[in-house]
């Protein structure tokens, strides 16, 4: 089994594609202070239903192309941006 993480999608651009960021917090081992790092996977949704601003959940699997190395399981929360026509 692969990897199971949970982010936000932070961009949906490509076909089949989107980017999600993942936050982890570390602990500094010197000064004991806590800190965000974050890290982009690329994913693939093959019903390109993920938006921008979804919490998602992300599993590990073969290589679909270069940089893909998850497909989306499963959307948590919807987030999406929304922008209303006039």
């Amino acid at each position: 089994m692969g990897r199971i993480l949970t982010g936000v999608v932070t961009s949906d651009k490509g076909d089949k594609t989107i980017v999600i960021t993942v936050a982890t917090r570390k602990t500094h081992p010197l000064y004991k202070k806590q800190y965000t790092v974050s890290t982009k996977f690329m994913a693939h949704d093959s019903k390109n239903e993920a938006q921008v601003g979804d919490k998602v959940t992300i599993r590990e699997t073969r290589p679909i192309s270069a940089r893909k190395r998850f497909q989306l399981e499963t959307i948590l929360e919807r987030g999406g941006i929304h922008f209303k026509e006039t």
